[in-house]
């Protein structure tokens, strides 16, 4: 059996390192930048629970971001969130004005590139190049064939670039 501390320590290590592209891949799908923090401390709650488990999959990342879209399906179907107000906000005011006309500019491009397309094709897309997981990891994420998602990613990046064609020569 492993130390408690050294599991902790092994959880705290992965959430630090992947907490901004989950909270990013949220955004990509359409959430508000808190409900997409909201949304990725639920699953990274869940998956600290049975880190064991979690830590002993095939695939980490994948095994992760599976729980962060059930979280983020349940979310959308919950009226109330349950939210307690706090008093401060975890990081300094510098550094929310300083990124805020960066994240703005970013996302109002992102949901324009993305507008239009269906839900799997939104969702294979900002899996596989916004989290940046494999095909494998993608299709196992959703729960599809590897083929599956060749597919839905190429017809959704040839619908991007053709309604990108027609803004152009509009």
């Amino acid at each position: 059996m492993r130390d408690p501390r050294s599991r902790d320590e092994d959880f705290a290590a992965y959430m630090q390192a992947r907490w901004g592209d989950l909270v990013r891949t949220l955004v990509s799908l359409g959430c508000e930048r808190h409900e997409a923090e909201d949304v990725a401390q639920t699953a990274l709650a869940r998956c600290l629970r049975s880190w064991d488990r979690v830590r002993a999959a095939d695939d980490v990342d994948a095994y992760v971001y599976r729980t962060l879209l059930n979280c983020w399906a349940t979310s959308r179907r919950r009226r109330w969130w349950g939210e307690e107000p706090t008093e401060s906000l975890p990081e300094p005011e510098r550094q929310r004005t300083a990124t805020l006309d960066a994240e703005v500019a970013e996302r109002s491009a992102l949901v324009a590139a993305l507008s239009g397309l269906s839900a799997d094709h939104r969702s294979v897309l900002v899996l596989r190049f916004g989290a940046d997981l494999t095909e494998a990891q993608t299709a196992e994420v959703l729960g599809v064939a590897v083929g599956t998602v060749k597919s839905r990613v190429s017809r959704a990046l040839a619908a991007v670039e053709r309604r990108h064609l027609s803004e152009e020569s509009a």
